[in-house]
């Protein structure tokens, strides 16, 4: 073994030990079949929505709205395929896909519930 792959082993260790990733299947994002179809889920397989309100890179829910409708905070920047970090005005940072910050609905109880989907007119599932 040369000596670049222990290091190059090593500091892919201390990476991923740190709690940091950028590659793909790390963004905390899947697909689940659902009544609608395949949409997008968190990691727990709850669906996730976008916001008319909102535009590309911008997410326009907090207060009330961010109550009933959390957005799928994110910890790092990460620009991979469709997938990207949305900074919100209070620094907050949340994931978005194809640039719309996505959320999820507290009237959501069980993977893959997709109650939210027209909720007020302005609240969609994200179809892959």
């Amino acid at each position: 073994m040369s000596i670049f792959s222990k290091i190059s082993g090593a500091a892919v260790v201390a990476f991923v030990a740190g709690g940091v990733a950028f590659a793909a299947g790390h963004i905390p994002v899947q697909q689940f079949d659902t009544e609608l179809g395949k949409v997008l889920t968190d990691k727990n397989n709850m669906t996730l929505y976008t916001f008319d309100k909102d535009e590309a890179g911008v997410s326009n829910c907090y207060d009330t709205c961010a109550e009933k409708w959390p957005p799928l905070f994110a910890e790092m920047d990460v620009h991979e395929g469709d997938y990207s970090v949305v900074e919100r005005k209070d620094g907050t940072k949340i994931w978005a896909f194809k640039g719309q910050p996505l959320y999820l609905w507290v009237g959501d109880s069980e993977p893959g519930d997709v109650s939210g989907d027209g909720v007020g007119g302005v609240w969609h599932v994200v179809k892959p």
